[in-house]
């Protein structure tokens, strides 16, 4: 079969975990600050809080942004689950903003016209968590202008986005957002096996990230209330996770940057390969890239435009009937049951749910041949030559 997304792993990468296995650390011990410095320089940020996962990222920093019981955070639809529930975890509600269906990514027309009404109901977001779908990243200017003017905290999720840029910056730079989450799950462009981080430019909401992710603990003499009991003292100050990172998982993270660019660009190439596969084609579109923003092409999603409910399940199931991992990015995350039970109905963001009837993922990581691509093509164009 062929997947739609996989690591890539090399020599260098199993001697960096080697490395730490045979080392007196296998957690909290000096991979996971060279890790933070590594993402930080790469995203042009100040901090950067390395944790087991983005959905830990986003939940640590949803919590150090004070969202509670009674507050409102926005998020797109399409996206996985975690993009929402990091709100619920903290006691808040959720709300979702309809996407541009072009991109996948939040419409920020959608956006200024809820900000609106939202005003005039006096029930504004605290915060609002734009998600870069499939690598490309949303027009954070907007958001960031729209965040002055009314008034809310932004948290990229950028979970598809290492390595990307907006505007010729790079995506976690944090120019247009309070924090922005990045994820190393297997699929993702690089991998630490699991594990996620979060960079920020601003200390306080660093300094409360870390020790959130650490059961709220610190023996920083600076921090403690009261002077030290001895060497083996520290204090709890905060109500926190054990989302701590390993050293195990950094040391990989730290071979896996090192080809971050190349990985991307290389999926560049795969991507246009695509697009030039399914030029002239009617019937399938890929997402479309804006001139300000460089994706990193997590996936490489089409829109089957003419297809019913059943043909669109029919087609992924054809897929993989002749060896392709075919699936679907994602179902709108206010259809399941969960969110239904909290009041959402079908209908709500009409977009994101004409997206879901027509979206399929295809195959997009590096060592994908060319070989590989034209099965995929050849057996898309099949499965809609039969309709």
């Amino acid at each position: 079969m062929i997947p739609y997304g996989k690591q890539q792993l090399d020599a260098a990468d199993f001697a960096a975990v080697q490395e730490v296995l045979q080392s007196n650390w296998l957690t909290q011990g000096p991979k996971v600050p060279e890790f933070e410095q590594a993402v930080l320089q790469h995203c042009q940020s100040q901090f950067a809080v390395a944790v087991n996962s983005a959905t830990s990222a986003l939940h640590i920093a949803c919590l150090a942004l004070n969202v509670g019981p009674g507050d409102v955070v926005w998020t797109s639809p399409n996206s996985f689950v975690a993009s929402a529930n990091c709100a619920l975890y903290c006691g808040a509600k959720v709300d979702f903003v309809d996407i541009d269906i072009r991109t996948g990514n939040i419409c920020c027309q959608a956006l200024t016209e809820k900000l609106i009404k939202a005003r005039k109901a006096n029930c504004l977001p605290k915060v609002v968590i734009p998600v870069h779908f499939a690598g490309q990243s949303c027009d954070m200017a907007i958001i960031s202008s729209l965040a002055k003017e009314y008034g809310f905290a932004v948290i990229e999720d950028a979970s598809h986005a290492i390595g990307a840029s907006y505007l010729c910056q790079p995506v976690g730079n944090c120019a247009y957002s309070d924090i922005c989450v990045f994820s190393f799950h297997p699929v993702k462009i690089i991998t630490c096996g699991e594990g996620g981080i979060a960079t920020t430019n601003n200390p306080e909401l660093a300094r409360k990230m870390q020790l959130l992710r650490s059961h709220g603990i610190t023996a920083e003499p600076a921090e403690l209330t009261e002077a030290s009991h001895g060497v083996w003292y520290y204090q709890q100050q905060l109500l926190g996770f054990n989302y701590r990172m390993t050293d195990i998982q950094a040391a990989l993270g730290v071979s896996q940057l090192s080809k971050l660019l190349r990985f991307v660009a290389e999926r560049h190439l795969l991507a246009k390969w695509y697009d030039d596969a399914f030029t002239g084609n009617t019937s399938i579109y890929p997402l479309q890239q804006q001139s300000y923003a460089y994706s990193s092409y997590h996936l490489y999603v089409v829109r089957l435009l003419n297809l019913n409910k059943t043909q669109h399940k029919d087609c992924v199931h054809f897929l993989r009937q002749h060896g392709i991992v075919g699936h679907l990015h994602y179902i709108p995350i206010y259809l399941q049951p969960y969110y239904q039970q909290l009041g959402f109905k079908a209908g709500y963001c009409p977009q994101a749910e004409l997206y879901y009837q027509q979206a399929v993922t295809i195959p997009l990581f590096p060592g994908l041949t060319v070989q590989n691509q034209t099965t995929v093509v050849k057996a898309l164009d099949s499965f809609l030559c039969q309709l």
